[in-house]
């Protein structure tokens, strides 16, 4: 029962962001875990019950150089998180992805999620700007409450 839900966000990850059809998006798969986690151990977090993962949420911390050529469209989301580089001090975090399953939304789990990670990379990093890519109004709004309450301005990559 556990791994139902797993399956659950997965699915829900591929039709939402469509990550099979567009190359330049960050697969999710143990290269990228591997490099997310080796940025910063707050980068995946998640919400869990008993049967599993309900709401899950992906940052990366980069540099503000990095985050002004991806919402510039000069580098895709791919390359933002393999040229970010490794053991430096980030000003700017991208708020990448979050994903809640319908039944369990509008109770701020991604809200809480996104705030938490901001907050935990920000003790060893002096992030200075957030930036998103939204496919929704949802990912706007979540960007910009979170901006709001982190007190961080907001950039944003259009479509």
């Amino acid at each position: 029962m556990q791994n139902e839900n797993l399956k659950r966000m997965i699915r829900l990850a591929g039709e939402f962001f469509e990550t099979k059809n567009d190359p330049a998006q960050i697969s999710i798969n143990a290269i990228s875990i591997a490099r997310l986690k080796r940025l910063h151990p707050a980068t995946m977090t998640e919400r869990r019950t008993k049967k599993g993962p309900i709401a899950w949420m992906l940052v990366i911390p980069t540099t503000r150089k990095l985050m002004r050529q991806f919402i510039s469209k000069q580098i895709n989301e791919q390359e933002l998180l393999y040229n970010t580089p490794l053991r430096t001090k980030y000003d700017a975090l991208y708020l990448c992805s979050a994903l809640v399953l319908p039944e369990h939304r509008g109770k701020g789990y991604a809200s809480k999620l996104t705030i938490k990670a901001i907050r935990s990379i920000q003790k060893q990093h002096p992030i200075k700007y957030l930036f998103y890519w939204a496919f929704s109004a949802a990912g706007k709004k979540l960007a910009k409450s979170a901006a709001k309450e982190c007190g961080l301005p907001l950039f944003r990559k259009k479509s």
